[in-house]
């Protein structure tokens, strides 16, 4: 597996927990109105958004690589 492979599942996998964190815990927020999971909630998303962007720029950077 090549390190352009792995980074794809590493990114992807990524992506996933942080924006699957921040939907639990703004729903956690719901019922709890702790602010403290409002904020952390949105930073993770945030940083799923981020990661998103990283994708793109390290799959553009290796375009002429194989997945193998």
């Amino acid at each position: 597996m090549s390190l352009k492979a792995v980074h794809i599942v590493f990114i992807s996998c990524s992506i996933l927990l942080a924006f699957f964190l921040g939907g639990w815990l703004w729903h956690d927020y719901s019922a709890t109105k702790d602010r403290t999971e409002a904020i952390i909630g949105t930073v993770s998303c945030l940083s799923g958004v981020l990661l998103i962007v990283y994708a793109r720029a390290i799959l553009r950077k290796l375009r002429q690589i194989s997945y193998l």
